[in-house]
């Protein structure tokens, strides 16, 4: 199975979904329903007085914190779970078991400075400006309002407690609005290319050969 580039599936999430970075270390596989096609951000993991704590986020914030994962999030995930289990059977005795998403080529937890000198690095090669992985929520919200997202969803997605709080404190938003709107975020980021190819080849197939073909917007 050819290796799949370090942190792909983290760097996904943290884009697509908007997850800080104590959130996606602390990602476990029990947070993660591949079959639903959502996660629950119940967990994160932070260097703490020179510890490293795996912890539970509060219940209040874990109740609300259930994303839907759009196509191009459940295919990194989907590659990283192969790729984690290609480690372990790699590590043999020395693998540390653990139900995280991210670990080492041994199963220990990722180190967080590690991370963000990696994502310092993917940024110098890809020739962007160099920013903090906490800023990739500002990215995603910036794209998320770049495709007319309604800001209430965006609020949703980012699980910004504090505006929810202050402005939409009696506004429930459905989880359909919520899933529609990470669809089309994932599609816009090139999740959903293939899908999409297929459902046109077919519409052409369907279509009278005397009429001329017309594609979806």
């Amino acid at each position: 199975m050819q290796r799949v580039q370090e942190f792909y599936c983290a760097y996904a999430l943290i884009l697509v979904l908007g997850l800080r970075k104590g959130e996606v270390l602390g990602l476990t596989w029990s947070d993660v329903n591949l079959d639903a096609g959502e996660l629950r951000i119940q967990h994160q993991l932070q260097r703490v007085r020179r510890r490293l704590l795996h912890t539970d986020m509060a219940k209040t914030e874990a109740s609300e914190a259930v994303l839907p994962l759009p196509d191009i999030c459940l295919a990194a995930l989907l590659l990283r779970r192969k790729e984690q289990q290609a480690a372990k059977e790699q590590a043999k005795d020395l693998w540390t078991e653990s139900d995280r998403v991210f670990t080492t080529r041994y199963g220990t937890p990722v180190e967080p400075r590690t991370f963000s000198r990696e994502f310092d690095r993917r940024c110098e090669r890809a020739g962007v400006r160099r920013i903090r992985v906490h800023d990739t929520r500002h990215t995603c919200a910036s794209l998320l309002a770049a495709l007319d997202v309604h800001p209430r969803i965006a609020m949703q997605n980012l699980r910004h407690s504090e505006i929810a709080v202050t402005v939409e404190v009696y506004t429930h938003v459905p989880s359909s609005e919520t899933r529609r709107a990470l669809r089309k975020l994932g599609k816009a980021l090139g999740g959903s290319k293939q899908k999409d190819g297929k459902k046109r080849s077919k519409r052409k197939q369907e279509e009278p050969s005397d009429m001329d073909g017309q594609q979806q917007a």
